[in-house]
């Protein structure tokens, strides 16, 4: 059974280090900056076998060079329509990632629109998905397409329920902000900002990631453009009514863009 260690990294950024109840080995997901995982597994004397990559933006490949001077032995997979620094094995949807000594594997999801070619880490019940989904959000689009990050969420939503989510970015709290804009009277909503601000105001604070996808069900807008108060809302924005979910999900991301961001 695989354990998860976040290294929280930059301001806001969480890089995943996987690894099992013996804690002898470990893959690295989304190493932006090597510092950090260095001093985490220098204290823990992991010994890191893959650095497992979800897309190409800085603040998640950009300590991969350091990495593998410390360890050049690394196995670095990522996506095969990115070009990731030092990519060893490109990765494609349905491939699977075996870590013989995690006694752990991941298949590989393409979920792009965040950025074109994004994929994510699914399996041992948890998902690694970097910046497509979020705690009440969900990832701006750079190099990708709206349609595209609609058709990637929807796709996450058809996994189990009780799957856990590690996402790359503490964004929880400003996210239920928007979503209270979508959805004022969510009372799930205003349970999870009071647990939330628990885990962040707390001695120690604690980080809001990991989630379970059905959290995300019950919070989530860009997860629930299906249901009526949230079809009536981005209706009103548009000034129109709305065919699709598509349709309901790109006015939704527009307006966190460019009213609430």
């Amino acid at each position: 059974m695989i354990q998860v260690i976040s290294i929280p990294a930059f301001s806001d950024n969480y890089i995943w280090l996987i690894t099992n109840e013996e804690r002898k080995f470990g893959a690295i997901v989304d190493p932006g900056d090597a510092q950090p995982v260095l001093a985490e597994l220098t204290q823990r004397c992991i010994e890191p076998v893959a650095l497992l990559i979800t897309h190409h933006h800085r603040d998640h490949v950009g300590g991969i060079a350091k990495l593998l001077e410390a360890y050049p032995n690394l196995k670095v997979y990522g996506p095969a329509h990115e070009t990731i620094p030092h990519m060893t094995h490109p990765l494609q949807d349905g491939e699977v990632v075996e870590l013989a000594e995690l006694n752990a594997s991941f298949q590989v999801l393409d979920i792009p629109g965040h950025t074109a070619g994004h994929i994510a880490y699914y399996g041992e019940g948890s998902l690694f998905c970097g910046d497509t989904i979020f705690g009440c959000g969900c990832g701006r689009v750079f190099d990708g397409t709206l349609d595209g990050l609609h058709a990637s969420l929807q796709r996450l939503a058809k996994l189990p329920a009780e799957t856990v989510v590690y996402c790359a970015h503490e964004y929880t709290i400003d996210n239920i902000g928007f979503a209270k804009w979508v959805e004022p009277d969510n009372k799930d909503l205003d349970a999870r900002l009071e647990e939330c601000w628990q885990l962040q105001e707390g001695t120690p604070k604690r980080a809001t990631v990991p989630f379970t996808l059905g959290n995300e069900f019950l919070t989530n807008p860009f997860l629930r453009t299906h249901i009526p108060e949230v079809i009536a809302r981005a209706e009103k924005v548009a000034g129109r009514e709305l065919q699709t979910q598509a349709e309901i999900f790109a006015t939704l991301r527009i307006w966190k863009d460019t009213e609430y961001d």
